[in-house]
């Protein structure tokens, strides 16, 4: 019986190591630049920031009456990639630390008004009334 059994094995066993890579697998061991450790630590570093800014009262307040979830909002920012967080970083920094922007509209209303007024004394545009053209 043993007889029988031996050469299906002995086939099975033959084709099973031609099958195996026997090729050994190193391990690569490599310095790690002092950048890759520096933005490795200012994305953690600016997740946190934006994880903070989620967290503020006002915040979420804004994420409330617009419909968001601070939570889900939270959950997304997690999963931003790096480049995305340091734009984000960029954009807060930005921001006035106070105000709700009034000062940049007006001063945006202002810079139009005068554009449109030059246009209009150089006769390029009809907007105003009260600028006198010359024909």
């Amino acid at each position: 019986m043993i007889h029988s059994i031996i050469k299906p094995l002995s086939l099975f066993l033959i084709f099973s190591f031609l099958l195996l890579d026997f090729t050994a697998i190193t391990a690569k061991a490599g310095i790690i630049g002092t950048e890759a450790v520096i933005n490795t630590l200012q994305g953690e570093e600016s997740l946190a920031r934006i994880t903070a800014f989620i967290d503020r009262q006002e915040v979420r307040e804004a994420f409330l009456k617009n419909g968001i979830d601070p939570a889900q909002a939270k959950i997304r920012a997690a999963s931003l990639t790096d480049q995305e967080i340091s734009e984000i970083c960029k954009t807060l920094d930005q921001l006035p630390a106070g105000g709700d922007g009034i000062g940049t509209v007006i001063g945006a209303a202002v810079l139009i008004f005068l554009v449109l007024l030059l246009t209009d004394i150089l006769g390029l545009t009809n907007i105003f009334p009260f600028v006198v053209h010359k024909k």
